[in-house]
């Protein structure tokens, strides 16, 4: 199996398991605050993936080469999933992923501009029409007709940008740091600062089902963000990118059958026109025909 092939398949199933934390994020935002979730998240992705790396590969390679970036690209993550969580708190699954598949196509933009890959005229097309699309999700006013969409419908689009740096430091430190390096310091400088808000959101869990579902979103998240490294350890961020698009399968049959929550029409021509950009960025490119 190439390094490429591998990287893909790493990449499409910690797509699987972020799915599954942000619903068990929106099932648990009616009984805890939003900074809780966040910082149990954090504290028990830390804890796991430091046992787990423990176990697989004996003493922790904690140092990093590029520490200041390590703490930002932490931070990163925290910002994305502090706006993220808010938007479930208040819109369905399924619009909040839609809206939030500005990322890929972000990040295939910056992967061109700050890492200096390959981006030809075909994937610029791409990301054009995936953002229409996400406009479309959006469904504003003067397009629809209707009224204001909720302001939650923003906080996606926010986190899209947010993570896109995420991802594209990620790529930046796999040619720096050991990737188990970079996957210890994924939730560190996130449960630190998210420690801050505690003593003023922290709610005790009154059943073991509440403990059990904080500690199952710090397992989601640790494995989930350990996979992403080694993802983008092996393959090139504007390849692997668009294949977040997968996560909207999973979205709109979480959104269905855990809250009965049916994507509209909108939602659906929108992610419709955004897997059309997508496809277009995904695709490789041409190999150049030799002249005659």
């Amino acid at each position: 199996m190439s390094a490429t092939v591998a990287g893909i398949g790493l990449q499409l199933l910690a797509i699987a398991l972020f799915v599954a934390m942000d619903t068990t994020v929106k099932a648990m935002t009616a009984e805890f605050a939003v900074a809780q979730l966040m910082f149990c998240r954090f504290v028990v992705h830390v804890a796991f993936v430091a046992l787990l790396l423990r176990i697989l590969s004996g003493p922790l390679p904690w140092r990093s080469k590029a520490p200041v970036q390590q703490i930002l690209r932490s931070l990163c993550l925290a910002g994305a999933n502090y706006m993220f969580s808010h938007a479930l708190a208040h819109v369905p699954l399924a619009d909040a992923t839609a809206v939030n598949f500005a990322s890929p196509l972000l990040t295939v933009a910056l992967a061109a501009l700050w890492l200096g890959e390959s981006v030809g005229w075909r994937r610029w097309l791409g990301i054009g029409i995936g953002l229409v699309g996400v406009l479309v999700a959006l469904r504003p006013p003067f397009l629809t007709g209707g009224p204001l969409p909720p302001a939650a419908m923003l906080l996606p689009l926010g986190t899209a940008a947010i993570y896109a740096v995420y991802q594209i430091m990620t790529r930046r430190l796999a040619a720096i740091d050991d990737p188990r390096t970079t996957i210890l310091h994924t939730g560190v400088a996130a449960a630190v600062v998210t420690a801050l808000a505690q003593p003023f959101v922290w709610t005790w869990p009154a059943t073991g089902w509440g403990w059990t579902g904080l500690a199952v979103l710090g397992a989601l998240g640790g494995v989930g963000h350990a996979l992403l490294v080694m993802a983008f350890a092996r393959a090139p961020a504007s390849l692997l990118a668009p294949l977040s698009y997968t996560q909207l399968v999973w979205a709109v049959l979480a959104s269905m059958l855990v809250f009965n929550d049916w994507p509209d029409g909108w939602t659906l021509a929108g992610a419709v026109i955004i897997a059309a950009g997508g496809v277009l960025v995904v695709l490789p490119a041409r190999p150049a025909t030799a002249r005659r």
